[in-house]
């Protein structure tokens, strides 16, 4: 461990000082990664640059392993905690600069849910991969999600559901959604344990997420396909 407090960052070249960062994200050390920001900002790299190169390139290797059960929840909710420190300090600059953005999410735990943890994991990794996330939270029923939509008019709206019992609030959604016009203007992802593919499908959800991971590359994909959809009409 000695080794490890030996690390002085400001002594750390760009490309070390990245790197290195990427283990502190790993490690979920939330000091370290406010001081990396820091760093980086007054060698006078842009908050943009910053983001996707130390914070995300870092997230990026904390998702793998945890898709690929290296890493597990309490990990990665240390990781997107760190992640947070650095993003709270570069989230007034990326404003300031207008940097691009990769899309922007509503997240929330349908009615009658009041579990968390799942959608905070997708909120948190989803903003490690430079996403907006507006999370409603727990218990919501359908007019929260539509507020929610006519206020912040994201890409995506996400769902989650931990219950057997809950689990079908989510096709009210989706049919108020139709109902009222909405649906084709949000792409929609459902999750949670008790949920599957065909239950995803037979809802009328766009995607249903298996984890955390997955989550963010579908929501990378879809809104991807959107954006061109959007230039081509």
């Amino acid at each position: 461990m000695s080794d490890e407090e030996d690390i002085i960052l400001s002594d750390l070249s760009d490309e070390e000082l990245v790197e290195q960062m990427w283990d502190d994200l790993y490690d979920g050390l939330k000091e370290e990664i406010e001081e990396g920001v820091n760093i980086l900002l007054e060698r006078g790299w842009a908050p943009y640059k910053i983001l996707t190169e130390a914070l995300v390139g870092g997230m990026t290797i904390v998702g793998k392993d945890f898709r690929d059960g290296i890493l597990f929840v309490p990990e990665v909710l240390l990781a997107a905690n760190a992640m947070k420190g650095g993003m709270a300090i570069l989230k007034p600059l990326l404003a300031e600069t207008g940097a691009p953005r990769m899309g922007s999410m509503v997240i929330g735990t349908v009615k009658g849910d009041i579990h968390d943890i799942g959608k905070n994991l997708v909120s948190m990794m989803m903003e490690g991969a430079g996403f907006e996330v507006v999370d409603i939270g727990i218990n919501n029923p359908v007019e929260n999600y539509l507020e929610a939509l006519e206020e912040h008019k994201p890409d995506i709206l996400g769902m989650s559901a931990l219950l057997t019992t809950t689990m079908p609030y989510m096709k009210v959604v989706i049919d108020t959604m139709v109902e009222q016009g909405l649906r084709d203007d949000y792409i929609v992802f459902v999750g949670g344990a008790p949920l599957n593919e065909e239950f995803g499908k037979a809802i009328g959800a766009d995607a249903y997420c298996r984890d955390a991971a997955v989550a963010v590359e579908m929501a990378k994909d879809y809104v991807q396909r959107k954006h061109n959809q959007g230039v081509a009409t």
